[in-house]
């Protein structure tokens, strides 16, 4: 999430952009790797950087900014901002290398906005926030309520359930409620004719906090909290309506798991109370500890899911033929699994393939950030232990030299999607980095902790739709995207759902 001070233009995909970076390049040493110093960087004064970068308002276009210096110097970079530094790569080659150097106890960028606000606030942090022994510890608790495959077979259900019901009524904050669903074991009432104000309130809070987070990575939280700076004030009160909202959702948990702990037959409630009741069932978590997950969880999981979404309708609604395969797929694959949303899922693997190629061309988190355990060689760069190390996302899912026609929005690339076609040699080219090609949910043991309820969610309201609508969109033009934290449309696309008896707009 680092970035350097130039001069970022809007382009559509593939074009060039306005973008004048000044690379400032060592003198190389003759023989063995190169050294750290010589990797090419933008300029290493790092205060010098955010000014400029501040005053021309480049944060929303980080991206591709990141791309075109990628463009412009080769596939590794330094980046110096405020007080943050990092070595940026994004060949498969230099990802596996950087994976196979994270250690037992993977560590990424801090959020230091996110921490603070914790920390000033009293309240605990969650598994995001951690690192060490501490973060191992209750991840592996976590992974058994969300990540294994007993977990994914708990909660399909209610996120093929809330599916269903956005299909019946086309309301928008599907992910919201589906993600509520599941980690609270209720829903917060978006599909009712008027929404409430605490649902309102919950949306919006998420929405500023991930806005006024870029700006802060950079400059001292404290410092900004002690000038009662308007930044600062924003954000906080952005996560205290998250908390309060958690909380609220969580006592309402703890009522309804006394209430049902004898059903009405004198034996045990057997229903799946969520991953939140889960948690309060296993002992295993404190009270402070599950909230402070349960509030991340939820925080995270609402427009990193809702703006994936809007990218992949859109994607579907402007290659009418990728959906009329992905459709036939799915509804052979419905009728054969009965209702059964988990068979399902398993007999349409275009519905899979269409997640990840949305995900290749518009990344939720631009980048995966680590700090490598061990000294590693980077494009035969020496890079010490301990250095900020960011695949960038973006860029990598663009690059010609990884995608054979990047530009293509096909599912089937990603291999297994059509039968008697071996799309991964046709579409991904062959060469070294193995795997590391879609890692927008991260990798290994740090990976996204809702990546399975993320996966399912998208996958099986795709599948509800493309059953009952067509989608279409009156321009086939690029979208422009810009960075708030995630990356999103600069304005929401408009896409028609169509019927036999009537058409939709959103």
């Amino acid at each position: 999430m680092l970035v350097s001070c130039v001069r970022v233009g809007s382009s559509a995909l593939g074009g060039s952009l306005r973008v004048r970076p000044v690379i400032r390049r060592s003198s190389s040493s003759a023989g063995g790797p190169r050294r750290f110093q010589d990797i090419p960087h933008t300029g290493s004064n790092g205060w010098i950087n955010l000014l400029r970068f501040w005053k021309d308002g480049r944060f929303s276009q980080l991206h591709k900014h990141m791309e075109n210096t990628f463009r412009q110097v080769g596939p590794i970079y330094r980046e110096y901002l405020g007080s943050q530094s990092s070595v940026n790569i994004m060949m498969p080659v230099d990802i596996g290398e950087l994976f196979r150097s994270e250690g037992l106890h993977p560590r990424r960028m801090t959020l230091q906005p996110w921490a603070t606000h914790r920390e000033t606030r009293k309240h605990s942090k969650g598994i995001f926030l951690k690192n060490g022994t501490e973060w191992r510890s209750d991840r592996l608790l976590l992974n058994r309520e969300v990540m294994v495959g007993s977990a994914v077979r708990r909660f399909l259900p209610l996120l093929d359930d809330v599916a269903q019901d956005f299909c019946h009524s086309l309301r928008q904050r599907l992910e919201t409620k589906a993600s509520c669903h599941v980690l609270y074991g209720e829903r917060i009432g978006l599909f009712s004719s008027k929404p409430s104000e605490e649902s309102e309130r919950f949306i919006w809070a998420v929405e500023r906090m991930l806005a006024t987070t870029p700006p802060l990575l950079y400059l001292p939280p404290r410092l900004l909290l002690r000038l009662h700076a308007p930044l600062w004030t924003q954000h906080a009160t952005a996560w205290d309506h998250i908390f309060s909202h958690a909380e609220t959702r969580i006592q309402r948990g703890f009522q309804r798991l006394q209430s049902r702990a004898v059903g009405p037959t004198g034996g045990s409630d057997e229903r799946f109370q969520g991953v939140l009741g889960q948690l309060i069932e296993a002992g295993q978590l404190s009270v402070e500890l599950i909230r402070a997950n349960i509030t991340e969880l939820m925080a995270g999981g609402v427009d990193t899911t809702a703006v994936p979404l809007q990218f992949a309708l859109f994607e579907l609604a402007r290659n009418p033929d990728v959906q009329e395969r992905v459709r036939t797929q799915a509804l052979s694959s419905w009728k054969q699994a009965a209702g059964d949303p988990q068979k399902a899922l398993q007999g349409a693997p275009l519905l899979k393939g269409t997640v990840k190629e949305t995900l290749r061309l518009y990344p939720v988190g631009i980048t995966v950030q680590r700090y490598p355990v061990k000294d590693i060689i980077l494009q035969n760069y020496h890079v010490p232990a301990g250095t900020l190390v960011q695949v960038c996302l973006y860029p990598l899912g663009r690059s010609h030299e990884v995608f054979e026609s990047p530009q293509r929005f096909d599912p089937a690339r990603w291999g297994g999607a059509d039968r008697g076609r071996d799309t991964e040699n046709v579409t991904l080219k062959t060469g070294s980095g193995g795997g590391f090609r879609s890692l927008a949910f991260g990798f290994g043991s740090r990976q996204c902790v809702g990546r399975r309820i993320a996966e399912n969610e998208m996958q099986l309201l795709l599948l509800h739709i493309l059953r009952n609508f067509r989608l279409s969109v009156s321009s086939t033009e690029e979208l422009n995207t810009k960075y708030t934290l995630i990356l999103q449309p600069e304005s929401p696309p408009r896409i028609t759902f169509s019927t036999l008896c009537e058409r939709v707009n959103m």
